[in-house]
């Protein structure tokens, strides 16, 4: 019998205990065998979507990955379907280099998270002033930590107390064929088809890009080079992340070991 997280953590009805609904709308059943996955945003889940849409035959190849940005409530499980799970897993991302790929990906590149972002601001910045430190301290603000998904805690999106597997995304192709063999689908790498991660370029950490405006960074990556993740961070400001985050860093290092 799998046990839900916050179920018990409110007395009411299951249907307005706004944690447990929020985590589980992000956990996905693969119809074939019932196993359930909780997706989490910037953790690879493009990747894990696809992946989930073709093995429950919504679409039939990567190619038309499009088709999962609409359908993210698609394959939402069920309360039976959470409860008699035969295979539960997640995965999980170091919170630094998830805020960072948040960055990188949705800031600097001005997708729709940054117009949220400049929306919740009372005095919201021109694109080209969104610095990586100016994002951090927008996010880490109360009010705005919990407003979009890219950002939100790792923590609140668990939909169970205990997972079957907790994958660790910097380490997740050795988990690949365990996932495959369990949850009964095929993984289909999305990542050259939403050019959304960092791989793609040279990661150069030469200097500390903390200040480095948008605009400097989209040209370093015109010419196929970006800030490491880790390279967007000076002690400050790694100290205030690892601060509001260290819910989820415990959580990584406790279920995924060291990251490598």
């Amino acid at each position: 019998m799998r046990q839900l997280r916050h179920a018990r953590r409110s007395i009411v009805a299951l249907a307005s205990n706004e944690r447990h609904v929020f985590a589980a709308s992000h956990a996905l059943c693969v119809y074939p065998t019932g196993a359930v996955y909780t997706f989490i945003p910037k953790n690879g889940c493009t990747t894990m979507r696809v992946s989930l849409a073709i093995a429950n035959g919504c679409i039939r190849d990567p190619s038309e990955y499009a088709w999962v940005h609409q359908n993210n409530a698609t394959f939402v499980a069920s309360l039976r379907e959470l409860v008699r799970a035969p295979f539960t897993f997640v995965i999980l991302r170091e919170p630094l280099r998830r805020l960072a790929s948040v960055y990188l990906d949705k800031i600097v590149e001005r997708r729709e998270p940054f117009w949220h972002l400049n929306g919740l601001l009372h005095h919201p910045d021109r694109p080209d002033e969104m610095s990586f430190r100016r994002f951090v301290l927008a996010v880490l603000r109360p009010d705005i930590l919990r407003a979009d998904i890219h950002w939100r805690p790792q923590v609140d999106f668990l939909v169970y107390d205990e997972y079957d597997l907790w994958v660790p995304l910097e380490r997740f192709a050795t988990f690949v064929p365990e996932i495959e063999a369990r949850a009964g689908l095929t993984v289909h790498d999305a990542r050259d088809l939403t050019r959304h991660d960092n791989t793609r370029f040279e990661q150069v950490a030469d200097r500390c890009y903390a200040d480095a405006s948008p605009h400097e960074i989209r040209a370093m990556r015109r010419e196929g080079r970006t800030p490491d993740h880790l390279a967007l961070y000076d002690a400050e400001l790694r100290a205030d992340v690892a601060e509001t985050y260290a819910e989820d860093a415990s959580l990584y290092r406790d279920r995924t070991g060291p990251n490598e």
